[in-house]
């Protein structure tokens, strides 16, 4: 059997599988104004990713459904995607960031002690950005001070994706100021339900409170915890910020591409006929339409060069850029064409990306992609001077 007739039989197989395995009420479950339903229903859903060998194609093959390669991942996560199936929102961070960055730079004890509990629900959070200290990470003040066989962790970190909920948070501390900015800066695995840590949700303009803010008051960390060497988890948070690119925008297109036919519905009034339609408005969605395909084109270009080991500098920031710039365009059209409609539509669906049908959340929601996983700015800094070769930015 060939490699593509090989990724075939998968593609078939998972379509078998979600035929039986997709809760047909997952929306009903996962409702912005029902919390205990979103957790009840993703944890639910997890749990039966983990089971059919779904959920950590990524990770390991010693892992039950790790070791799968780069085109079969692809095809779990466009096969998920064209279903409408669950984000896994909550588990995104834990899957990701911290069980490739255990994988990569932690330790025996920390892998055989976390990775294990990532497979039966433990829930992470990163403790990255500060108020000060966003798109310039290394800026960060929170600060740790060792003492015998523990850090004591005085600060505040902000934008922790659903840190409110977390078993574990993946921390960047300060613990040396002597230095260039990305040195002295140390990673450490902290227990979120450790004394001293104080977990505020933040109400976003949307209504949803996807993201926390995380004050620490002398909060103790075992040295154990620490990943890598003291004052060198710049390096091991490379790592985990690399995690998240690639598959997650492979997965987040493919959602959008699933739900043109709502930008469709809105233009026609239901009736799908665009050329019954002003034919401004007709060129604004077939416009859309055409990005939606260019992305999708410059994405399999950009997996292919990764499977081959030809992933150049600067790609990932260019589809970043892309798809940041069209998710605004694809949700502020959809809620220009809805109209005065969209302004009184309350209920949307966690995690659910384009699927929620609630134009005006799915708007506000766009713009979070401006920033998250770097901001277009400093992505915009990576091609320049990555990609085109400009001179740095100076600072005056």
């Amino acid at each position: 059997m060939s490699e593509q007739e090989k990724i075939q039989a998968l593609r078939s197989e998972i379509r078998e599988w979600l035929r039986t395995n997709l809760p047909k009420d997952w929306r009903d479950r996962q409702r912005g104004d029902d919390i205990p339903g979103f957790l009840a229903m993703q944890k639910e859903w997890f749990g039966r990713l983990v089971k059919a060998g779904y959920a950590i194609p990524h990770w390991p093959k010693e892992w039950p459904g790790g070791g799968r390669s780069l085109a079969e991942q692809i095809a779990i996560f466009e096969e998920l995607a064209r279903a409408g199936a669950p984000r896994m929102i909550l588990y995104f961070v834990s899957l990701y960031h911290a069980a490739m960055t255990l994988i990569e730079c932690g330790t025996e004890a920390q892998r055989a002690k976390h990775l294990p509990a990532i497979l039966n629900g433990e829930i992470w959070c990163q403790g990255f950005s500060e108020p000060g200290a966003g798109s310039d990470l290394a800026s960060l003040r929170t600060r740790a001070v060792r003492k015998g066989d523990r850090y004591i962790v005085s600060g505040q970190k902000i934008w922790s994706t659903l840190g409110q909920f977390a078993d574990q948070c993946l921390l960047l501390v300060r613990t040396d100021s002597s230095g260039p900015k990305q040195a002295g800066i140390t990673f450490l695995l902290m227990d979120m339900k450790s004394k001293g840590v104080d977990v505020r949700p933040i109400r976003q303009v949307t209504g949803d409170e996807e993201f926390a803010e995380i004050f620490l008051d002398e909060v103790e960390i075992p040295v154990e915890n620490v990943v890598g060497k003291e004052n060198e988890g710049w390096r091991v948070a490379q790592v985990t910020l690399a995690s998240e690119r690639g598959l997650t925008l492979v997965e987040l297109t493919e959602r959008m591409a699933q739900s043109l036919w709502r930008l469709v519905d809105a233009a026609t009034g239901g009736s799908g006929d665009l050329s019954a339609i002003d034919p401004g408005l007709a060129r604004s969605v077939a416009d859309i339409a055409t990005r939606i395909e260019a992305l999708r084109a410059i994405l399999v270009n950009f997996m292919a060069n990764r499977i081959a080991g030809n992933e150049a500098l600067g790609d990932a920031s260019i589809i970043k850029l892309a798809y940041s710039r069209l998710s605004r365009d694809f949700t502020s059209l959809g809620l220009r064409l809805r109209g005065l409609p969209a302004m009184r539509e309350t209920s949307y669906v966690l995690g659910a990306g384009y699927e929620t049908g609630n134009w005006m959340f799915d708007f506000l929601n766009s713009y979070q992609y401006n920033i998250a996983g770097g901001s277009n700015e400093i992505q915009r800094n990576i091609v320049a001077e990555r990609v085109l070769n400009m001179p740095k930015e100076r600072l005056s």
